[in-house]
Formats: structure tokens, sequence, C-alpha cells
């Protein structure tokens, strides 16, 4: 038996699920045809349909006629859930798009029909409601090939001018044709698969005209498709039943699903415990579903809608996104964080809500498509959960894009690391979304480094850097990159990514996109000016009027922001006599675009989550290098670098919170002051000045270079920090703290006498209560502990602002941020690691001088007996 599935897409009102209902009964699936109006039609089961009188989820139902089973998918028209009728397209094998003779092609009709080319779907046109008085077969034949396609033919004509239509859409028919051979069904039947004719019937599916025809079409030019034998399936719709059990409803395109079998995406792998087929709200249990049926599956917990299952090669990306985002409002006394846990599964089966959690306000976010499925979401928590919500104040959705194409480059490489992308941003026409491409040689970067970038570029939704929000219409190409051998691993990449789009975003020219809609207004022609004045003072454009007798009907494209809640004036316009239509429409450019990105007051570089700064190795350690730096670091040779003269400045607010508290003088005085010969010219409290912020440190400009005098050296070691990054120390540290501490000032003393500099050992005493600086000389070096509260590593940042004008200051440490803010005041660094490698050098120098002093005075030395840092003797 053949099998077939075919959804029924329409707008709202235009007759879906009566349709639906005539389909079973005249196949004699059920005995009597239920109503939306009475709340008793088939597919229309839940109760918030039945008291609406609206479909709200996607339902099927089997039926056989003649050798064919067919599973019919009813889908919503209402706009506002037009995200599940979408979710649906993705597991038809045939459409039946329903118009209203009374209404025509709506906008939403041109959404749907859109929808169809997009997915490819063999579409059948039924006109529905021709009983109606003052319908003109022949002009709505008219204006279906106007509108959507010439290839819309009617399938009732006379059987000669029939052959010569359908001959006329289809090459392989018109040769055919040419040669006095007359197409037979099959031949239709494989045209219509090829999209290449639009079958047109009419009738009355509350009346049950034209059913008859439109069943016999569908069995008689619908061909059954072709499958593998490898298992596969598409997942569309997550839900529950009755009990609560979680069901996941997919389309098996490949292969035998069997009960209890293990199944996997690539990133979950479970058993699929029961198979369910529906029928309305009845199902039946079979051990497996055979490719092209449609079942419901128990037992998977991780599953979501759009997931491939298996070799499924299908990648589901929706057209029809929300407009508006909404902040949930529970009653009193629930738990906010509680209730967005159990909110968790209704996401799943309204995936569209995007639903998340807001960490800075505590509160619940979702998405909606419009006011209906505001209602609708109140209406299944209380339901579902047994609590109360309100929505608050509607928010645009907006999207950014880019006006010029940019290089983007992503660094990530701290110790042990390493990944640097190389990406091409160049803009695409309205609609497009995202492109990934990669136009890199293998000999640059290896293909499966090439696959994961492309991986990591579609995993996540980018943001952009005028409000935060989802970048869109948009080519990006991966055109260069490196990998090490040793050190890149998979999740460096992802890093570099990221960072790499970022950065690209932050030097092009930005665009805001705002939502709009396609509207159509009929109102009796006086109501025509004010309505036409209202629609160009929102922002919007209108098509060429049209008119019906003394009715006139208004359409165009108008600003979500503007237009939203529109419907209730035009009921108070027109008295109540006017209609009101909308469909999504483009994404187009905001019409106030400064105003809305001001209101933001978004701060990309505050954005830490998605920084377009670089991570570079420096002395042993990672070091963030500004995104507009980047150019003068990156090991890709492009021919691209810029230099940084013509980058502009800008503020940089990271690291504010490290500096901008109040901190006392008199410490930093008292030392300076006890510091033997190393304070010439100091005055007491000349670092105040370090309350400046760092902001432009990181972007120092170009400076002529002049001969100065040498200047007084200091070395500040941060000596918790290097006790934990040497071995021995760290080791000793284990057993005696003390001890640890003793050692590194006797290594310090031996490094002083090295390198001939003042050497300030810091240690932290922030936890002990009361503790006052203290400052005192071990042997020839400084020791200080710092007070209670202040770390190390403010004392070390504080002590190189106020001074580094003054002296060459040297910091030892491996703290990353610490390392930022001495490098962004001017200072040098050098890591913790990296000294332990050098001390010994330096050390095994100095006694090698020494030694060669004991050749020529034949004395002995203290430093034939010193343990060095391995314990070893000389």
């Amino acid at each position: 038996m053949k099998n077939t599935v075919v959804g029924i897409l329409a707008h709202v009102d235009a007759g879906k699920t009566t349709l639906s209902e005539a389909l079973l009964y005249k196949s004699e699936t059920i005995r009597k045809m239920g109503r939306v109006d009475t709340g008793d039609a088939f597919l229309d089961n839940y109760r918030i349909e039945k008291e609406r009188g609206i479909t709200v989820f996607s339902k099927q139902a089997e039926l056989e006629f003649g050798d064919t089973h067919f599973v019919l998918v009813d889908t919503p028209g209402h706009v506002d859930f037009s995200a599940e009728m979408e979710r649906s397209l993705q597991i038809l094998d045939y459409a039946i798009l329903i118009i209203s003779a009374l209404d025509g092609v709506t906008g939403h009709t041109l959404t749907v029909w859109n929808l169809l080319r997009k997915y490819e779907i063999p579409t059948f046109v039924f006109v529905n409601k021709t009983d109606m008085a003052g319908f003109d077969r022949e002009e709505c034949l008219t204006g279906l090939k106007n509108k959507l396609a010439a290839s819309i033919v009617d399938f009732e004509i006379p059987r000669e001018e029939f052959f010569e239509e359908v001959a006329g859409n289809s090459e392989e028919l018109m040769e055919k044709y040419f040669e006095n051979i007359m197409p037979d069904d099959e031949d239709v039947a494989h045209a219509i698969a090829r999209r290449e004719i639009f079958p047109c019937y009419f009738g009355s599916a509350l009346k049950l005209t034209g059913i008859d025809e439109l069943l016999k079409a569908l069995y008689k030019y619908t061909l059954e498709k072709e499958y593998g034998k490898n298992l596969a399936a598409r997942v569309y719709k997550i839900t529950t039943d009755e009990r609560g059990e979680r069901l996941t409803f997919l389309k098996v395109t490949g292969g035998v699903l069997k009960s209890k079998s293990i199944i996997s995406n690539g990133e979950w792998e479970e058993k699929a415990n029961l198979i369910r087929i529906y029928s309305g709200k009845k199902f039946r249990l079979t051990e497996e579903a055979a490719a092209g049926s449609i079942c419901a599956v128990t037992g998977l917990t991780k599953s979501r809608a759009g997931d491939t299952i298996g070799s499924e090669q299908f990648s589901y990306k929706p057209v029809l996104e929300p407009v508006l985002s909404y902040r949930v409002i529970p009653e009193a006394g629930v738990n906010v964080f509680d209730l967005y846990n159990k909110m968790a599964g209704i996401g799943d089966e309204i995936p569209e809500l995007n639903l998340s959690w807001d960490e800075v306000h505590k509160s619940i976010i979702v998405n909606v498509m419009g006011d209906i499925q505001t209602e609708i979401l109140t209406e299944i928590v209380r339901e579902r959960l047994g609590v109360n919500i309100s929505l608050g104040t509607g928010k645009i959705i907006y999207h950014e894009t880019i006006a010029d194409e940019v290089i983007g480059v992503g660094h990530f490489e701290p110790l042990r690391h390493y990944a640097e992308v190389v990406l091409r941003l160049e803009p695409l026409e309205r609609g497009r979304g995202l492109e990934f491409a990669a136009d890199c040689s293998e000999d640059i970067l290896d293909r499966n480094w090439q696959r994961l970038i492309l991986q990591n570029l579609g995993e996540k939704n980018h943001k952009g850097v005028l409000t935060g929000s989802t970048i869109t219409d948009m080519k990006i190409t991966v055109i260069g990159g490196r990998a090490h051998n040793k050190h890149t691993e998979g999740g460096d990449f992802r890093k570099a990514v990221y960072r790499a789009v970022r950065q690209g975003l932050m030097q092009a020219e930005s665009i805001l996109l705002e939502p709009t809609y396609r509207f159509r207004i009929e109102v009796d022609s006086d109501c025509t000016g004010r309505i036409m004045s209202d629609i160009i003072n929102m922002q919007g454009t209108l098509n060429p009027l049209e008119t019906e007798g003394d009715r006139t009907i208004i359409s165009g494209i108008a600003p979500v922001s503007t237009m939203h809640g529109y419907a209730r004036k035009i009921a108070e316009i027109s008295h109540g006599t006017g209609s009101f239509t909308i469909a999504n429409g483009d994404y187009m450019p905001c019409h106030n675009q400064e105003e809305v990105v001001e209101s933001y007051g978004y701060n990309p570089l505050e954005d830490v989550a998605n920084t377009p700064d670089s991570v570079f190795c420096s002395h042993g350690s990672g070091t963030i290098i500004p995104w507009n730096e980047v150019f003068d670091y990156m090991h890709c040779e492009l021919g691209i670098k810029r230099p940084l003269e013509e980058i502009e400045p800008i503020n940089y607010n990271l690291l504010e919170n490290r500096i901008d508290e109040a901190l006392g003088t008199e410490e930093i005085d008292r030392i300076i002051a006890g510091l033997n010969g190393a304070n010439k010219g100091l005055k007491s409290g000349s670092h105040r000045g370090m309350y400046k912020k760092v902001h432009t440190a990181l972007y120092p400009k170009v400076k002529s270079v002049s001969v100065k005098a040498p200047r007084d050296k200091y070395t500040l070691v941060d000596a918790y920090n290097v006790i934990f990054a040497w071995d021995d120390l760290a080791e000793l540290a284990k057993e005696n703290m003390d001890a640890a501490s003793d050692r590194l000032l006797q290594y310090m003393c031996e490094y002083q006498a090295i390198i001939k500099e003042e050497v300030i050992v810091v240690f932290d005493a922030y936890r002990v209560k009361e503790h006052a600086t203290e400052c005192f000389t071990h042997n020839n070096i400084y020791v200080v502990y710092t007070k209670e509260a202040e770390t190390a590593d403010r004392f070390i940042e504080r002590f190189v602002n106020d001074n580094v004008k003054k002296y060459d200051i040297t910091v030892v440490t491996s703290d990353g941020l610490e390392q930022i803010i001495i490098r962004g005041d001017g200072a040098k660094l050098i890591s913790s690691r990296e000294l332990y490698v050098l001390f010994p050098k330096l050390r095994s120098e100095l006694i090698k001088e020494h030694n060669t002093g004991k050749e020529k005075h034949n004395k002995a030395y203290l430093g034939e007996i010193m343990p060095d840092i391995e314990g070893k003797k000389h």
C-alpha cells in the first residue's frame, strides 16, 4: 500500500479543519463530520482549541482511499501559531493549500506559499467556500495565477484544454504534446512532484462539494517517496499525553524504527520504548515503524523539535520567528526559578518561545508571535502547572547585520592551547539568514579543522554589537587559520571562532533590523484617508489601493513596533465593520535605529561572554589583546595588518572594577620612604593619580622615541603566586607554608644579587584581622605583608600605577588579570614559571663566575655547599 503524508495549510478561518473533517468523512474514516464551532471536530481535541475555535497544535489523522494510506496533518492557520505550522512542513510529502473564496490570497497565504517553495513541497490548491454569493471562478483563478504562480492549473477544465495547459508548464510534457502523445496520469504526477504544476480544485468543505474530486486527485496524482535502508528520522514535535508522559513525534525517513531500540542523533543516545501511531487523540501501538511513517515515541528525554536521528541529513532552520519578547510575571508566592524549571517542558513543546532565564533580573523571558499566543501560553501554564502568570510589556526582537565586508580574526592561545581563525564577513540580501562556507586551502588549514570551524559557526546565536541582538543576513567564510600539532584541541577553535566573528563585527558598519508586518485592511471607503495617514505615520509603505464596490483594500508593510495593536484602532475607526489581517513580513532596516540603540545601552566590550578580544601567549601565560590590536599580533599571513594609528581608541570597561575602589594612600608612601635610596624625589601622596581609569592605557598611541637617563629598577614578586608555581616550593608548602616562604626569600636574595635591582616580595595578609601593612628588610631585599582585606596583586597594581613613570618596574606573577593591568600601566612582566626556568640558569652563571674567581684566589665559597632549587649540592 502506498504511504503518503499530506499537510493541510491555510490562513485563519479558511476552513482547514472543516476540510480535514470532510476528507475523513468521505473516506469513511469517521461516521459523522465534526465542526469547529460546536467543538466536536475530530482533530481539534484540546480544550483550548474547542473553547477558542482555532487550531493551536498540529495533529494527524489516518485515512485510506483505494490502495493508498494517507496521513493528514492539520496545521494551525492563525499567524500567532505559524511557527508550529512551519515545523510540520519538514515531514510532508504533499500539501493542500486552502484559499478562502471570500478572502482570496492574504498576507499569510503568501507566507505559507513561500514556505512551501522553500521546503520544495508539491502542492494542491483547494478554493473553499465557493458556495458563497458573488464567487467568480475565473476571476479567482486569475488572481491565484497572478499572486501565487502562473502554473496553477484548474484540473476540472475540459480534457483538451487541460492537456494544453499542463504541457505549457512542463518541458517533458511539452515534448510529448508536440509528438501528439497525451500525457498520462503518471506523467502529470511526476510534473506535480517536480512542482512544475499546481492542481487547483474548487468546492465547499462544509457542504461536501468538490471533496470527492480532491480525494481522487490525491489518490491519482501523488507518488510514494523512496527511502534509504539505514535508519533515519526527523523530530518535528514534542508533547505530552493525558498522563503527562513525554512524546516525541517524528517521521521515519529511512530504514525501520523498532520499539526498544537504541537511537541517537550524535549528541544523545536513548531507548525508544514504545511506538504509537496516532489518529486524532487515539493511538495504536506497533512494534516497528517503516520509512514514511509518522509516529510518536516514548522514552526519549533529550529529543528536541528539529533533531535528526540516524543517517538523516536534513537541517531544519525555521524561517518564521517570534517578533515580541515578554517577561513572565508569576502570581505572588511563586518561586520564579522553580517555575522556570517547570516550564521547560512547555518550552520543548513550543520551542519558538525560546524560554530563557534572565540572571540579572532573576526572571523568565519568553518570545511570542502575537497577542493570541500570549493568552494561550497563560492558559497552558495555569492548566499544566497550576500557576497564574501574566506577561509584562512586550519588547521587539531585533536582529543585526552589516553593510560592508570585513575580515575578522580570533586567536586563542593560553598556555598549552592554540587556535587562530580568520573569517570574511559579508552582507547578504534580506531574508537570507546566515550562510557559512570555507575558502581556505588545506595546505594552510586541515580539512577537519575547517569542518569544525563551520560547525562552531552554526552552533551559536552570535550577538551583534549594537544591541546584542542576533545577527543575520550575512555570509561568513573561513579564509585562514592555524592549529598546533600538539596543543590544539577542539574547544580552542570554538573560542577562536567566536572571537573572530565578534572582532569582525566590531569593525563593520552594523545595521539594526526590525521585524515588519504585511497587512491587509478592508474598510468602507470613507475610512481610507485616516487609515492611510496612520500607516504613513507608522513609517509603513503602501501598495496601490484596491476597491471592491464601496469597500477599499489597503495593504502594505509596516514595522511591528508601530503597528502592533493597531487592530483595536481599526475596529474603532470602522465602527466594527472593517477587517484587519497581518502576517510576518521580512526584517528591514530599523526606522529609528539611533533611538533604539540608545535605549538598549548595550556596550559590546562589557559583554564578557561575547568578547571580541583575543588571547595570545606571552611569557608563558595567556595575555588578552584588545580587538583593535589583534591584526598586529595575528600569526596568519594575509597581508591585512593595520597600523595602530589608523584605529580609533575606544573605552574599555572590563577591568574597571579592579581599580575603581578608593584605597588608602599612606601605606605606599611609607614603604617607598623606607626603601634605601629608591625614593629619590618622590613626594608623599604622589600616587593618588592611580585612580584614573586604565582604559586608554590598553590602547597606547605611537610616540616618538627619545633617549632617557637610566632609571632605578624594581622587581615586585607576588609571593604566593610564585610559591605555587614552582615545583619545589609548592611541594614544600604542602608540609609547611612558613618553610616555603623562607625558601622563597632565600632564592630572591640570590636573585637580587644577580640582577642588581631592588626586589620587593609581597605576601597576602588580607585574611589577618586588623593587620596593618607591614614592610621590612630581609638581607638585601624588601618584604611586604599587605593589610587586612588587601591582596598582594592589589598592592602590586597600586605600586605600579603610582611609580611606573619614575622607575623601571618588573612584576613576577602568573595572574592573568593582574598581567593585563600591569602591562596596561607600562610595567614589564615575567611569569612565575618563566622565572622558575630562568633563575637556575642565572645562578649557574653566577656560580661559574665565582668559581673562576676561586681558581684565581684559591678560596672556598659557600655556593659549593648551598642546595639549588632541585635540592642538589654544587
